[in-house]
């Protein structure tokens, strides 16, 4: 069953992918750019992380640094496959049961690939 979406639908949801795919490739290089900063600061001068009195370790951070880079590739990813969703028409259209996905559930979640119910 064809997604029931109207060219405006399709048009503002490409839109706001395409916008929120810019502001998280951005917060990726952000990421991994100061995850090359931990590792540079380490490797120059390597903490006492067992001593150090001010707090979080360097370990943490890098650990910290590293899961949030790659939630913000996957969510790239999402965005990436949902904008060529919508270039081949399969764009909310549920993969489980092949029903429309709604437009408010689309709007609150671009990246949707399912329905509420089958969600």
């Amino acid at each position: 069953m064809p997604s029931e979406l109207s060219e405006t639908d399709r048009r503002d949801l490409l839109e706001r992918i395409t916008a929120e795919r810019g502001r998280v490739a951005a917060r990726a290089g952000q990421l991994a750019a100061a995850f090359d900063a931990i590792a540079e600061t380490a490797a120059l001068a390597p903490p006492d992380d067992e001593h150090d009195p001010e707090g979080a370790t360097v370990g943490f951070e890098r650990a910290q640094t590293a899961a949030l880079l790659d939630r913000a590739r996957a969510q790239v990813a999402e965005l990436d496959a949902a904008a060529e969703r919508l270039r081949t028409g399969t764009y909310g259209t549920c993969s489980s049961c092949a029903r429309p996905i709604g437009i408010a559930r689309l709007h609150a979640r671009p990246t949707a690939t399912r329905c509420i119910a089958c969600a």
